[in-house]
């Protein structure tokens, strides 16, 4: 491993921050261990893996000279780096493993660009301040986190794969969604490098492992009047039903649908008074236009369509947006009461077969609530796993994978600090590629990567080679 400076005790932080001049620095301990956090305390295995992982320094640049600046005194001195936006990652992506210098894009927030179909901002732009600037514009983002608030279209973009949106335009990867990414190498002399369409799947995913992100395009849509619908039904497998039934219709629009156990819900508070208790909940967003045809499916499926409000009276009703009780917010609503509870990602092999997620669930255990998101894969509808696992140990959680395995699903583990470790699976050498060609010394992110230690030697051309066979 080579030497980091956290590794040598003579290293002089204060003259490597003053070196950084005029760039805004973070000195101070306290602050420096909050810009090393994200959301990894979402597993204990990896809260007991990484909340003694710190940085030395956080650097917060204004402008890309000013990003120039750091990363070339980052490579002068070996200094390791690590990119954070809004910190909202569930995998210690923002984590800096080794120390080092942490540098934060939020103010890098421009938004440089609104044109038709798309829209181009600086890295550390927040997503709600772009979705906001878009609608303005008769536009909205195709797709971003439930975390919109406070994540990055950086971080979105290094370290998302889906979001809400999703269900109709795909994840991230798929083409057009990422139009094209800007990002500075890790060199002697940075240099900004321009990635097109398919190019920009080089550095996406790859949690800056490969590159720094300075500015990203992406596809919009226009805006349409959504509506914040939830409805709610006796049995979850009824729900689920439901939930695909909405995912798959051709007459309805719809930018979310997903589906939550009653015991789940029960860790609702915000919403007791408006959803019938103890009941199984889907969630939706559907255009205004459509409500008719919506209320006509959920009959049919059995259901009650207990809430449907548009922003403007949620906002009234003083509620959350209906999409944090999706995603992986739906995880953070249990976690606001009970520290014991954590979740894994797993996927559904037949989205249309709801007998046999029931069957899966009776067959987990008590301790395993499922929770499904639909969305739209290579064309097709898919649905997959969140479930809220309450926690006893490392065993018992790996004794849940194989339960869901067994039943032909497949698991994405959501408990890994090494971006081959989760959906990613095994090496994606084309990003491993990118990183010799833009971070020659593996100064980026150093750590998260398994397959890097094995290839690092090698010329980019030999590590793509791999990718091929």
């Amino acid at each position: 491993m080579t030497e980091t400076p956290t590794d040598r005790p003579s290293f002089d932080w204060a003259n490597f921050a003053a070196s950084l001049s005029p760039v805004e620095v973070i000195e101070e301990p306290v602050l420096i261990k909050k810009r090393s956090r994200d959301f990894f305390w979402y597993s204990p295995v990896l809260n007991a893996q990484l909340k003694k992982c710190f940085g030395d320094l956080v650097a917060v640049p204004h402008t890309k000279d000013e990003m120039r600046h750091c990363l070339q005194r980052a490579y002068e001195t070996d200094v390791p780096v690590t990119l954070r936006g809004g910190g909202t990652g569930n995998y210690g992506q923002a984590v800096p493993l080794q120390g080092g210098l942490i540098l934060e894009t939020t103010k890098m927030n421009r938004i440089l660009e609104i044109g038709d179909g798309y829209v181009r901002a600086e890295a550390g732009a927040l997503m709600a301040d772009v979705n906001a600037g878009l609608i303005a514009q008769g536009w909205e983002m195709a797709m971003f986190p439930s975390t919109q608030d406070i994540a990055t279209i950086g971080g979105f973009v290094a370290g998302g794969s889906a979001g809400i949106g999703s269900i109709a335009n795909g994840a991230l990867r798929e083409k057009g969604n990422i139009m094209q990414l800007k990002a500075f190498s890790l060199e002697a002399e940075p240099q900004e490098h321009v990635f097109d369409a398919e190019d920009a799947l080089q550095l996406h995913h790859a949690w800056g492992l490969n590159g720094v992100i300075t500015e990203v395009t992406l596809r919009t849509v226009p805006h349409r009047h959504w509506i914040g619908c939830m409805a709610t039904f006796d049995s979850y497998e009824a729900c689920y039903a439901a939930g695909y039934a909405l995912a798959t219709s051709t007459q309805i629009g719809r930018k979310l649908a997903s589906t939550v156990e009653a015991r789940i819900v029960a860790y609702f508070p915000r919403l007791k008074d408006h959803l019938r208790e103890g009941k199984h909940l889907l969630v939706s967003l559907v255009p205004a236009e459509d409500m008719e045809a919506l209320r006509a499916l959920i009959k049919a499926q059995g259901g009650h369509l207990d809430l449907a409000m548009s922003d403007a009276e949620r906002q009234a009703a003083k509620l959350p947006h209906v999409f944090e009780f999706a995603y992986n917010h739906t995880t953070l609503q249990v976690l606001k009461a009970d520290r014991s509870a954590t979740y894994q990602q797993i996927g559904v092999p037949d989205p249309a077969d709801a007998r046999a997620v029931v069957a899966v669930g009776a067959a987990l255990g008590n301790d395993v609530w499922q929770h499904h998101e639909f969305a739209r894969v290579d064309g097709k509808i898919v649905a997959f796993d969140l479930p809220i696992i309450w926690f006893t140990d490392e065993a018992r959680l790996r004794e849940i994978d194989k339960t869901y395995e067994a039943h032909g699903h497949s698991v994405a583990d959501a408990h890994t600090y090494f971006v081959e470790g989760g959906g990613l699976k095994n090496a994606d050498y084309r990003h491993l590629a990118w990183k010799k060609r833009m971070d020659p010394k593996g100064l980026l992110n150093p750590g998260k990567s398994r397959a890097w230690e094995d290839v690092k030697h090698l010329p980019a051309e030999e590590i793509e080679a791999k990718a091929k066979g």
